[in-house]
């Protein structure tokens, strides 16, 4: 019963926090963007694009992806220690003989 309520708590943080990141990944990607028009009848629209170029680690889905691999790791590496030590349990046995011989 205790494995079974250990393994529920690690499959809902895991959920969790899968969920929490495709969210942040679903906001990242809402438009937010504006369309200029003229005052006048025709309609125009003026669009500008520019081109940037940043660094890969100042993007924040890195460092999501990045926290998110280490907490699975930090788990996998907590459970492992702990499951280890009861899984490998071995009982040993000593046995000794004695035996006696006559001298002729």
């Amino acid at each position: 019963m205790k494995q079974l309520t250990k393994d529920f708590s690690y499959k809902t943080i895991f959920t969790l926090l899968t969920l929490a990141l495709m969210q942040t990944a679903l906001w990242a990607q809402e438009s937010g963007g504006t369309s200029e028009s003229s005052g006048s009848s025709s309609s125009t629209v003026k669009t500008t694009t520019t081109q940037t170029t940043s660094e890969w680690y100042t993007s924040p889905w890195v460092w999501v992806l990045g926290a998110a691999v280490f907490i699975l790791l930090l788990i996998a590496l907590l459970r492992g220690n702990s499951s280890g030590a009861t899984a490998s349990r071995t009982d040993r046995v000593t046995v000794t003989k004695t035996t006696d011989t006559d001298i002729v």
